[in-house]
């Protein structure tokens, strides 16, 4: 064996200890009356401060070029419309966890026909014109997106993903330390990517639909509505909006919609009085 295979032979097994142990097992989340209890694994490579800084360096990037193509909140109804609804949404985050209460919420209308709205970790929220237009969405249904947008960083599962990303990349670094080439993890490209093209997993997902559901019912919307709302995403022609691309609709979904609806059902009477 000559010394570069020894080198290689020594190395590997260390590097890949390290990668291995740097995924730790944590719980985001209180489980809530929708009980989401899935244990996540989130690397020690990406911790939240990390992420949630570097959110907000590229939700301030994106909001200016927003501003510079007078694209960023032009119409004030709707802006009062969709900070209306998400802070009776964030007054609610504290049943599934309390720190969130004090993240530096924003919340802003881009104008754009993209059928979209997301939030970021950290909080930062985006909604689309295109969404409200297309869609034509009630209070209650544009609550059941914005709950399931916050109901994504609530439980961190774009730091689940950048970690599985880095994972992988750190892998390929490991491969290319030992054979001599290069390769580098990128947190800010591997947040974009997460957040922007590559879809969530069925779990998020469902995780997302039931959070959300429970923090509308707390906030005094029917959680009903985000049967209709994802009914709505469904039918629209030309394949389904770009939202559906990251966030796939389904019968089953539907399905698991309605029953979350119904377990949240007393909520959302005692929030609304009824």
């Amino acid at each position: 064996m000559n010394s570069y295979a020894r080198l290689r032979g020594l190395i590997l097994p260390v590097a890949l200890a390290t990668l291995l142990g740097a995924c730790a097992q944590v719980q985001t989340t209180q489980s809530g009356v929708v009980g989401i209890d899935r244990t996540q694994y989130m690397s020690s490579l990406v911790s939240e401060a990390e992420l949630e800084r570097e959110a907000a360096s590229q939700y301030q990037a994106l909001l200016s070029q927003a501003r510079a193509q007078k694209a960023l909140d032009r119409d004030a109804d709707q802006v009062r419309r969709v900070q209306g609804i998400t802070q009776r949404l964030i007054q609610q985050v504290g049943a599934f966890r309390q720190d969130a209460l004090q993240w530096n919420w924003e919340t802003h209308v881009l104008s754009s026909d993209e059928v979209n709205a997301w939030c970021m970790p950290g909080g930062k929220i985006a909604v689309y014109t295109g969404l409200i237009q297309q869609i034509k969405p009630t209070d209650a249904e544009l609550a059941a997106v914005l709950g399931h947008e916050i109901a994504h960083a609530l439980r961190e599962h774009a730091r689940e993903q950048v970690s599985r990303q880095m994972a992988a990349q750190m892998g390929v670094t490991i491969l290319a330390a030992v054979t001599g080439s290069q390769a580098s993890a990128d947190l800010g490209s591997t947040l974009s990517q997460v957040m922007f093209t590559l879809p969530n997993s069925r779990a998020n997902e469902t995780e997302a639909d039931r959070i959300g559901v429970e923090l509308a019912a707390r906030a005094g919307y029917d959680p009903r509505a985000a049967v209709t709302l994802w009914q709505k995403m469904a039918s629209l022609g030309g394949g389904g909006p770009e939202f559906l691309s990251t966030h796939p609709s389904s019968s089953s979904r539907i399905a698991d919609l309605e029953q979350a609806s119904a377990k949240v059902m007393p909520l959302y009477q005692q929030a609304a009085g009824k």
